[in-house]
């Protein structure tokens, strides 16, 4: 009997096509949990298709933990219709979004969407991981009470060597998106996380043809340390 495995993906960014032939690469089964790290949305071609389709899987059964990225975020202070948040949220992908809900205003968007997002959560604790969408303030002695920088954070990895960071870790992994990495990279840091503790699995799938390595979304199998690559289709 196949054991259950978990999963993580991260900014899947409208890539629909592409989500869904990933998840054929990794033969998910209701058995198996998926933790989807946030930027669900924007810029691709489909965001309420991913919406839906992880509605429809979870309605089969399909155990799917979606967490809040900061797209989602600026969704939700677009929500407001307060003239900046609205434009902030257009200009980095909102307005492919909309498109693929066929309307011309955020607050259109339906309700059943608006409130799953307003109810992500901005982190997982696992036994053997920490997933979030952009990272951790290491520098606070107590780095979830940081929220926006679990959004937004980049450039944080120098942090590492301060010894409460690996005290509050307890020898967790951290796994993580929101900065787009080539896949080389990606698979460096698999290899050298007994050094430094982290995997960033944002291989920029809404970015294909814009940098070598860049263009996949990416599968990491927490239960097995495995990383899956599934090329962009639009």
């Amino acid at each position: 009997m196949a054991v259950p495995r978990q999963f993580a993906i991260s900014d899947i960014h409208g890539c629909n096509l592409t989500f869904g032939n990933l998840l054929n690469q990794i033969k998910l089964t209701t058995d198996d949990e998926l933790y989807i790290l946030g930027d669900l949305i924007d810029r691709g071609p489909d965001s309420k298709g991913v919406f839906d389709r992880i509605f429809r899987m979870q309605e089969e059964g399909y155990q799917i933990h979606c967490l809040r990225g900061n797209h989602e975020q600026l969704f939700l202070d677009a929500v407001r219709d307060e003239e900046a948040a609205v434009g902030m949220w257009e200009v980095n992908g909102g307005t492919q979004t909309m498109r693929s809900f066929g309307v011309m205003r955020p607050s259109q968007i339906p309700d059943l969407y608006r409130q799953f997002m307003a109810e992500l959560p901005y982190i997982f604790e696992l036994e053997d991981y920490v997933l979030v969408h952009a990272g951790l303030n290491l520098k606070r002695h107590f780095p979830l009470m940081d929220i926006k920088s679990m959004m937004w954070i980049r450039r944080w990895y120098s942090d590492f060597e301060d010894n409460r960071a690996e005290q509050w870790l307890d020898d967790r992994i951290i796994v993580h998106g929101h900065t787009p990495i080539p896949n080389t990279k990606t698979a460096n840091m698999l290899q050298q996380i007994d050094r430094l503790p982290v995997v960033n699995i944002d291989n920029g799938c809404v970015f294909a043809g814009r940098q070598v390595g860049l263009g996949a979304l990416c599968a990491f199998d927490l239960t097995h340390q495995q990383l899956f690559w599934e090329p962009f289709e639009g």
